[in-house]
């Protein structure tokens, strides 16, 4: 019998690969090449399957010029990357990979709001440079993380996991705004308080950025919002790029409306908004929330296991969409 083709549309893990390839014949991309639209249409055409890595956008046009594609294993728990819309039309199975990134993602969006909030960025720059000669009391002086208020932009598994890691780690008096509000024993759990956005944005000394991005949450921080926080807060996006209007927040950085950011995602990564490269009061990282080896392993794998279970008929272990059997 003829083994369901896939394609791995970056590179990944050698032994996810070899587990893959007992159960499909499968073409890896081991240059790691960022395929154009119309290269990743080309690549796909012929096969039944393809592992992403949630940079590979699937939407209608792709779908039309690859008939024979029947399921799509997102190796990220975000999945903006599909027109999940399309792909249901089209028949075509969605997947992602939640939960198993949860913790880790949530531990370094509380790295990079402590970074953030103490300077340590500005801090190695300066004494990298050769500039620190001597103490003073106010150098890199930055904002108190413990005691102070974490403020949460969406609810979910991370935005819960930074909750706790707040409110039972750091003493933080936790609020927050979600679509819908969390159970009484989830918010009892993260000690949070359900708030409106607007006092959210008016009461939060730190801001953590954990929602989905979907055309309703496009810039669903901008030059409005951050008018409204505190002058000394600020903001850490562990979400998506577009989420925040990047050219906004660096204006809001220069003018020092708000203290500081971090920020570990950005609009038409990986590219960066030129200004925020100009302004020092912004932690960057390129978008390593869920990089640790174990977990991105498992990540891999739980793709791979979605691929498995999908082609032997048992389905697709965390779909996102529902597609007709």
């Amino acid at each position: 019998m003829t083994k369901p083709r896939i394609l791995i549309a970056r590179k990944i893990f050698p032994e996810v690969v070899q587990r893959l390839s007992q159960h499909f014949e499968v073409q890896a991309n081991d240059a790691d090449v960022q395929w154009t639209p119309q290269e990743l249409a080309a690549q796909l055409q012929d096969k039944d399957g393809a592992l992403t890595t949630g940079s590979q956008r699937i939407d209608a046009q792709l779908l039309a010029a690859c008939p024979r594609l029947k399921v799509v294993a997102n190796m990220a728990v975000g999945y903006n990357n599909f027109d999940v819309a399309a792909m249901t039309a089209a028949g075509v199975q969605g997947t992602n990979t939640p939960d198993v990134l949860t913790e880790t993602t949530a531990d370094f969006g509380f790295a990079l709001l402590m970074a953030t909030a103490r300077r340590m960025a500005e801090a190695e720059h300066y004494l990298r440079a050769g500039l620190w000669k001597n103490w003073s009391y106010d150098m890199f002086a930055g904002s108190e993380v413990h005691g102070s208020t974490l403020g949460i932009l969406g609810m979910g598994r991370i935005g819960q996991g930074v909750a706790r890691r707040g409110a039972h780690g750091f003493g933080m008096q936790v609020i927050y705004h979600n679509r819908s509000r969390l159970a009484p024993e989830l918010e009892a759990e993260c000690k949070a308080q359900y708030v409106s956005k607007d006092e959210l944005l008016a009461r939060a000394d730190h801001l953590v950025l954990v929602l989905p991005y979907t055309p309703e949450s496009h810039h669903a921080i901008g030059a409005a919002e951050l008018a409204q926080m505190k002058p000394t807060a600020t903001l850490i996006n562990i979400a998506r790029g577009g989420i925040v209007d990047d050219a906004a927040l660096a204006q809001a950085l220069k003018n020092r409306r708000i203290a500081a950011a971090g920020l570990d995602v950005f609009e038409g990564e990986p590219t960066v908004h030129p200004a925020l490269l100009e302004v020092p009061n912004v932690v960057l990282t390129p978008h390593i929330a869920s990089a640790t080896v174990a977990t991105r392993l498992a990540m891999a794998n739980l793709a791979a296991d979605n691929l498995i279970a999908f082609f032997d008929g048992r389905g697709a272990l965390t779909p996102v969409n529902a597609v007709a059997a």
